[in-house]
């Protein structure tokens, strides 16, 4: 009788750690998934917008901490309880909500943690700097604004509200500014090589 190959038969498993062993398949086999570059950056955005979020959900709800800080038509109609600004409030926290859902979708990332491919994700990404480029000029120009008034370059109007001046310069834009560059840098990181991209349009 001829002996018996000591290498395992097609579909079989071969010793547990050798070269070829087989992966176990199926349900109950650990999945590695690779981690997407730019996911933590996309994450630590997605915590300031949703931050952000949380604020004027706040306010929306009736909360007034802090709402001096803002000053303006918002303060004060706020805490009458304006349907008109409630109204605003709650259509500028469902912006944030979706602002910071935005970049962690952009980077191919979904709450399954699946990759997403295809024309979908281009046209996600292109929405991602779309919101990075607003919140990095917004937050930016308001920001170098409001730092010009606190240091005297810029002489505010007499009756401007310089507690809230001083919050916008200090907080409320810097706070877009540090979203925005957050969004640019979690889509710069996960940007894909070129080459990879034309092998796989062939």
């Amino acid at each position: 009788m001829s002996a018996q190959s000591s290498y395992p038969r097609t579909g079989q498993a071969g010793p547990a750690g050798s070269p070829g062993a087989a992966e176990p398949a199926g349900p109950g086999a650990r999945q590695r998934r690779p981690v997407t570059k730019g996911l933590r950056l996309a994450q630590v955005a997605c915590g300031v917008g949703l931050a952000y979020a949380a604020v004027s959900v706040y306010w929306a709800l009736g909360g007034t901490w802090l709402l001096d800080t803002v000053g303006g038509t918002l303060e004060q109609q706020g805490r009458t309880g304006n349907p008109g600004i409630i109204l605003a409030v709650c259509a500028a926290a469902a912006l944030k909500v979706i602002g910071a859902i935005v970049p962690l979708a952009a980077v191919g990332v979904t709450s399954g943690q699946a990759t997403i491919a295809g024309r979908r994700r281009v046209r996600l990404r292109v929405l991602a700097w779309l919101e990075a480029a607003i919140l990095t000029i917004y937050g930016l120009v308001l920001t170098v604004a409001g730092l010009l008034v606190q240091s005297g370059a810029i002489t505010p109007a007499a009756s401007a509200d310089r507690r809230a001046l001083a919050w916008h310069a200090y907080l409320w834009d810097p706070w877009f500014l540090l979203w925005g560059v957050l969004v640019a840098a979690a889509l710069a990181r996960s940007r894909q090589p070129g080459a990879a991209r034309t092998a796989r349009g062939r």
